[in-house]
C-alpha cells in the first residue's frame, strides 16, 4: 500500500515521480480518508520540520495534522524566526536541520531555494509551495478528479487565468496520467516554458492531450473539470491593477463559462479564493463546486507522501 519505491526521496516536482508512483499516492490517499487512524503512530519517534517563507492555511494545518495523526512530531518554523532570516546560508540550514529531523517540507518563494535546500540536506525535502511548482496541491487535485470519476486517464482538464505555479503543477500531474488539459490565460500569462515542454514529453507517453489558449470558452468547451486560482498571487501585489485589467472579466470563471463544460463537471480552486475576481461566488459556492472536498484530500494526501518517503 506504501509506495516504496519513494522511501527516502525528495519531492520537489511531479515530474520527477512515475505514473504509477503518482497514481499509488492517489489509492493510498482513499485508503486513508477511509480510515483515518490507518497507520496511526507509523511515525512515531519521528520529526518533522516545516519552513514557511510565506504565509499557509491549507498547507501548513494538512501537514502538521497529518504529521500528528501518524504520530510524529511537527516543527513549524516560520522564516524570520530562523537564522535563514537574517543571512544563514540555505547550505547551513540543511546540514544542521538534517541532524535534528527526519524530513523537511518548505515552502518557498523561490524553488531554486528548494533545489538548495535538498542539495544539502542529508534528509527528504518535501516541496510544500515554490514559485514554480505546488506538487501537494496537485496531488489533492487529482484524487479528487479520481474520487468524483473514477478515473484521470482521459478526463479533460481546463485551466482559466494566470498560467502560475499551480497551473504548472496540474499540468504535469495531468499529463503523468493520461487527462487531457487545455489552458486559457492572456498573452503574457503562459504556465513556464519548461513545463509546458515537459507537459508535451509526458503527453508523448501517456496519450493525453496538451493545449495553450487566450479564449476560455474553447478551453472549457466539453471539460470535465475546471480549475482557476487568484488573479494576484502572493508577493505580485504591485502589479494586481495591471492584473485586473489583464484577466476581467474575460477569464473569471462564472456560471456562464460553466454551463459550457461537460454536465456533471465540477470547479475546482487551490483557495483562498477572491469571489467577483477569478470566479463567481454562483461557482464556487454552487452545485458545480469540488472545492471543499479538495480541500480536504490535502490532509489525506499529506498523510500518503510522508507515508511513502519515511516509509
Amino acid at each position: 500500500m506504501i509506495i516504496e519505491s519513494l522511501r527516502g526521496r525528495d519531492l520537489l516536482t511531479l515530474q520527477d515521480l512515475e505514473p504509477e508512483e503518482i497514481m499509488g499516492l492517489v489509492r493510498l490517499s482513499a485508503e486513508l480518508k477511509r480510515d483515518r487512524r490507518l497507520f496511526s503512530g507509523r511515525l512515531s519517534g519521528r520529526s518533522i520540520a516545516m519552513i514557511f517563507e510565506k504565509p499557509s492555511t491549507r498547507t501548513r494545518v494538512s501537514l502538521d495534522v497529518a504529521v500528528s495523526e501518524l504520530g510524529g512530531r511537527p516543527i513549524y518554523l516560520r522564516f524570520d524566526e530562523l537564522q535563514l532570516g537574517r543571512g544563514e546560508t540555505i547550505a547551513d540550514t540543511a546540514r544542521v536541520l538534517s541532524r535534528y529531523v527526519d524530513l523537511i517540507t518548505a515552502r518557498v518563494r523561490r524553488h531554486d531555494d528548494l533545489i538548495e535546500l535538498a542539495r544539502w540536506a542529508d534528509k527528504p525535502v518535501v516541496n510544500a509551495l515554490s514559485d514554480l511548482d505546488h506538487p501537494l496541491q496537485t496531488l489533492a487535485d487529482l484524487f479528487t478528479i479520481w474520487e468524483r470519476f473514477g478515473r484521470i486517464q482521459g478526463v479533460k482538464v481546463a485551466w482559466v487565468g494566470d498560467g502560475n505555479n499551480v497551473c504548472n503543477s496540474i499540468l504535469i500531474g495531468a499529463t503523468k496520467l493520461g487527462a487531457h488539459i487545455s489552458i486559457a490565460c492572456p498573452r503574457g500569462y503562459e504556465p513556464n516554458k519548461k513545463y509546458l515542454e515537459w507537459a508535451m514529453e509526458n503527453s508523448r507517453k501517456s496519450g493525453s492531450k496538451v493545449e495553450v489558449v487566450e479564449d476560455p470558452e474553447e478551453a472549457v468547451k466539453d471539460a470535465d473539470v475546471v480549475m482557476t486560482d487568484v488573479f494576484v498571487s502572493m508577493g505580485m501585489e504591485a502589479e494586481r491593477e495591471r492584473r485586473m485589467q489583464d484577466f476581467l472579466p474575460r477569464y473569471q470563471v462564472s456560471g456562464k463559462l460553466m454551463r459550457l463544460a461537460k454536465p456533471g463537471a465540477i470547479f475546482m480552486h487551490p483557495l483562498p479564493a477572491k469571489r467577483g475576481e477569478e470566479v463567481s461566488p454562483e461557482v464556487i459556492d454552487g452545485e458545480w463546486s469540488a472545492v471543499w472536498d479538495q480541500a480536504e484530500n490535502r490532509l489525506h494526501t499529506a498523510k500518503a507522501v510522508l507515508l511513502s518517503i519515511l516509509g
